[in-house]
């Protein structure tokens, strides 16, 4: 017995004990009352008529009731099949059988497949049963009836079987795909089939004929009668008899079975699979006493080349037999032990350590009731008026204008006449915005993907768009994006949303009071609403110390901090330095786990962790995303300049494949702020409403910021073109609670922690050497940096297979001993001893 048959039985009886109590008591509840629907159905349908008048007496005692379950089976079919769905009531009865054997664990169905088969005939039965039966019985019930009746009033009785039969047979050729393609390619494939085996059972008759045919042709020169049954029994004996072999011909031996000459101008059947065409006319291929009359030497087929005289054995009898190997999936060891971990464990579950975590509801947020847009023909009527009166004095002449009614904007396209300029349009900006009374007039001339040109003109009642109609929308609901961040509302009234994981990174700008603190509450509140605790982290530097200081409560969940830092929201400017560095660093790990792993970004990382394809003891784990918000860039840079702006770069450009990404917001979108090597890796950008126009061009590069009217109404730029939006609204308290609500849940002993970071002119927190709390590493440590004459951290990480914390707790160790020198900045640490035989009597002496 080998040892994968010794694995597979010691494993199944583990397997046996994984079918639990709980699930066996409730796989075979489910099983239980489909049958008692079953039969409570079929006893309903044969006494219907007296079972639906004792439906409702459960309580008295005098009646009695004749279904097999008594008045609780007569309950039953009155609400499944009078009252509901008719005989389609017995596919509720197979569902529950179908979720019975999945909680056991017996694929016995497939489950998607057989729910969506069933739903269409639990929609369609009734109504079917119901214009059969033409509302008489209760084979269609109440719902088939109703449908029926309202389709026939509608549609008509023709109309109503059209529709009935359409839908029928939609669903047949669907299912079994019997289109006309199809069906012609199957017969196709039943004829060739067919053909083959009839020829397959071709050569034995065809021999039999051509003998038959040769003798046939002898004894009608001999002048005899000769039938077929003789044709047949003279060629069995003429076979016997000895043939005279004429000379230059090979001795030619008795034939049995009517086995193939071979000859120089013809090849056995056996060996030649080319089309042979036959010539009957020729002579017997017996050879008779003189060469001229035994054989024909014309070539039978100009296809076959002749061969030297041969005598071949006969091969009727061979049995050939071809298979086909199955293709095997050649697994590499790693790929086969991933496999046999999964099946034994599972997938690894980042969720586990906080498997109780309740995603945030949407009852969190404040309902601000209808948000529904009201139209004023008024006041469209008005402005197309004077839109088009306007345009009219200045000799523009219009085709058609369209309005679409947003939230805070309306949009007017017009198509100008032939021969009109767009330009003459773009300078009457300032002309429209005084003829409409209306402040925040702006021209998208022309607009992208479109013929026409828009005029953006702001509502007299906006509608306000708020934090919980975005996120409880469908479009939220249902995304599949890695990071999604819902900012609102476009002018078409449509949900906004956008990945930033694909973004990767956003550059938010707007003066004070125009809505950019809320835009960033918007983001972090619909990333909290999608992403689990596991995957995903912030990083939070607010200067202001006032704007993100709500999400403290948040900090065992979703903040990071370094491990120093007591509080998780920076806002020294110190410590944003010194975490803008450990972000660099983290990044620096990752990538290198990246390349150990053969990965390209994080998602197929996390992929592969999760399938177990990564071993935890060579420094893998799980990487969760990490968000870093900045709230006033611009206080940053003037404090600390280029040691902020040097690591927000580096992030901006090589952070995206490993989950890092930048949110940086500012109200002072200078140049000086916003530098070229910022703007150039923030291609996603979010312009709230700034002062003047050079802002809007430092920020999107090109005009229109400076035209909109506040109070969320933001410009999105993604690299392509330029999107008006109406941010949804979260207010403070909403905050609170959502924040509130996550902080007392359980969470993680601390805050992620970042990787230690030493800055170049901080004094060195080296104390003295205690050999006590000497790491059990040291040794081995020492030796790799005395033999490599390199005093680095990350080397340590490397050879040891060690966190960051811990390798630098070492090298701490290593610098208090005098074995390297202190920190030196980005260069390694200089080494003080300089060969293995010192170090060891240093070693020895340090022992004892």
């Amino acid at each position: 017995m080998d040892k994968k048959t010794q694995t597979k039985q010691t494993e199944s009886p583990d397997k046996g004990r994984i079918l639990s109590k709980p699930r066996i008591f409730f796989g075979l509840t489910f099983i239980l009352f489909s049958v008692v629907l079953a039969f409570s159905f079929i006893s309903y349908l044969m006494n219907w008529k007296a079972d639906q008048s004792q439906a409702g007496t459960m309580t008295d005692k005098t009646i009695k009731s004749s279904n097999i379950f008594g008045k609780v089976g007569d309950w039953l079919g009155n609400i499944f099949i009078f009252e509901s769905i008719g005989i389609a009531s017995f596919i509720i009865a197979f569902l529950f059988l179908v979720v019975g054997t999945l909680i056991l664990k017996k694929r016995t169905f497939k489950p998607w497949k057989t729910i969506g088969h069933s739903l269409f005939f639990i929609c369609w039965l009734p109504i079917f049963m119901g214009a059969v039966t033409k509302g008489q019985g209760v084979l269609g019930g109440v719902y088939g009836y109703q449908i029926m009746d309202y389709l026939n009033a509608i549609i008509g009785p023709v109309g109503l079987w059209v529709v009935l039969v359409s839908s029928i047979l939609l669903y047949f050729i669907l299912e079994f795909n019997l289109r006309p393609s199809s069906i012609k390619a199957k017969l196709d494939k039943i004829n060739d089939s067919t053909i083959g085996k009839v020829k397959s059972m071709m050569p034995s008759s065809e021999e039999n004929f051509e003998a038959d045919v040769e003798l046939e042709e002898e004894a009608a020169e001999a002048g005899q009668n000769v039938t077929v049954t003789d044709v047949s029994n003279k060629a069995k004996t003429k076979e016997q008899e000895p043939v005279n072999v004429p000379k230059g011909f090979p001795e030619v031996q008795p034939l049995t079975d009517l086995e193939p000459i071979v000859t120089p101008n013809q090849t056995s059947f056996e060996e030649e699979e080319k089309p042979v065409s036959l010539n009957l006319n020729a002579k017997p291929s017996v050879p008779t006493s003189t060469p001229e009359q035994a054989f024909d030497m014309t070539p039978v087929s100009p296809a076959i080349s002749p061969v030297p005289p041969v005598s071949t054995p006969a091969q009727d009898n061979i049995k050939f037999n071809v298979e086909i190997a199955p293709v095997v999936d050649v697994l590499d060891d790693s790929d086969r032990k991933s496999q046999e971990l999964v099946e034994k464990h599972g997938l690894y579950d980042h969720k586990l350590d906080l498997a109780g975590f309740q995603m945030p509801t949407v009852e969190l947020l404040k309902d601000y009731g209808s948000e529904e847009i009201s139209i004023n023909q008024e006041e469209l009527e008005e402005n197309k008026n004077k839109i088009v009166g306007l345009l009219k004095n200045f000799n523009v002449g219009i085709s058609e204008i369209k309005a679409t009614i947003g939230p805070t904007v309306t949009l007017y396209e017009i198509v100008p006449e032939a021969g009109i300029r767009v330009s003459a349009i773009k300078k009457l900006q300032d002309d429209i915005a005084l003829n409409l009374s209306a402040l925040g007039i702006r021209i998208i001339a022309p607009m992208p993907g479109k013929g026409t040109i828009g005029i953006e003109v702001p509502r007299k009642n906006p509608t306000m768009v708020s934090m919980r109609s975005v996120i409880a929308s469908h479009k939220f609901q249902n995304t599949d994006m890695d990071l999604p961040v819902v900012f609102g509302k476009t002018i078409s009234n449509e949900v906004f949303m956008a990945d930033l994981s694909k973004m990767p990174h956003l550059l938010m700008a707007g003066a004070t009071g125009q809505g950019k603190s809320v835009g960033i509450n918007a983001i972090l509140t619909s990333l909290l609403y999608k992403k689990h605790p596991s995957e995903l982290k912030f990083v939070m530097v607010d200067p202001k110390k006032v704007e993100l200081s709500l999400y403290s409560k948040i900090e065992r969940h979703y903040l990071a901090k370094l491990p120093d830092a007591e509080e998780a929201i920076i806002t020294d400017t110190n410590k944003v330095i010194n975490t803008l560095n450990s972000l660099c660093i983290e990044m620096d790990t990752r990538y290198d786990l990246l390349k150990n792993a053969f990965c390209k970004n994080l998602k197929e990382y996390n992929k592969k962790f999760t399938e177990r394809k990564l071993n935890p003891e060579n420094g893998h784990r799980y990487l969760p995303y990490i968000v870093l918000v900045v709230d006033e860039f611009a206080d940053l840079i003037m404090t600390a300049g280029k040691e902020v702006e040097l690591p927000i770069a580096r992030l901006a450009q090589l952070a995206r494949a490993v989950g890092i990404h930048l949110i940086v917001a500012t109200q002072r979108p200078s140049v000086n702020v916003i530098t070229g090597m910022i703007k150039a890796n923030f291609p996603a950008r979010a312009a709230f409403r700034v002062i003047s126009s050079v802002d809007s061009r430092t920020i999107l590069d090109s005009p229109g910021a400076d035209q909109l009217i506040g109070k969320g109404d933001m410009l999105y730029f993604n690299g392509n073109e330029i999107l008006r939006l109406q941010c949804a609204f979260v207010d403070t308290p909403e905050v609170e609670r959502l924040a509130e609500y996550i902080g007392e849940q359980k969470g993680y002993s601390s805050a992620f922690l970042l990787p230690e970071f030493v800055s170049e002119d901080s004094t060195s927190t080296v104390g003295a050497f205690d050999p006590n709390e000497k790491d059990a590493l040291f040794e081995e440590a020492a030796r790799i940096i005395v033999s490599t004459q390199q005093g680095s951290t990350s080397m340590l990480q490397r050879q040891l297979k060690l966190g960051y914390n811990r390798a630098g707790r070492i090298m701490d160790q290593l610098e208090a001993t005098g074995i390297v020198g202190g920190f030196n900045g980005a260069k390694a640490r200089e080494v003080i001893i300089s060969d293995l035989h010192s170090l060891e009597q240093f070693l020895e002496d340090l022992r004892s």
